[in-house]
């Protein structure tokens, strides 16, 4: 069962076209809060981070947890980090249809790429968000804050 005192965030950061990455999964921009508690993250974006440090950037998500899903041998660069079998949008759906995430962050970043791969996959039923907070920043860049309705706040109930 879940710790009542802790919250589950779904963030996201992709471009006007609801795009994470472009097809061939390179990532121009990451926006994570400092807020989070773990990350969970695809192989692709896991190389990325990984190219990041080598360039002398650093290590993007602290001493955080950090779980990678992913079926191919990764290198595993610090003991934060754990690996997984699974897709990452698979994952995300299925945190949705159980109700187990609290919030939904998009971050939209003042780009269009036109095609690439997208966050959400289908799911099966509607997933109700009240829209809780938004920010504008000089960048561009936009911050949307959703609550999942029906979930815990609202009347103590499960979606």
């Amino acid at each position: 069962m879940k710790n009542p005192d802790s919250r589950v965030t779904i963030h996201m950061a992709a471009s006007l076209d609801r795009f994470i990455a472009r097809k061939d999964g390179r990532v121009d921009c990451e926006a994570f809060l400092k807020t989070i508690d773990c990350y969970v993250m695809g192989s692709r974006t896991y190389e990325t981070a990984l190219r990041f440090e080598a360039q002398g950037l650093g290590w993007s998500y602290g001493g955080k947890p950090t779980f990678v899903l992913t079926s191919r041998e990764l290198p595993r660069t610090r003991g934060t980090i754990e690996f997984h079998s699974g897709d990452l949008a698979q994952f995300v759906n299925e945190c949705l249809r159980l109700g187990i995430a609290d919030e939904v962050r998009y971050s939209i970043l003042p780009i269009l790429i036109g095609d690439g791969v997208p966050f959400f996959e289908k799911l099966d039923r509607d997933v109700a968000l009240h829209l809780a907070e938004v920010k504008a920043y000089r960048s561009g860049m936009v911050g949307l804050r959703y609550e999942v309705r029906g979930h815990r706040g609202e009347s103590g109930r499960q979606a």
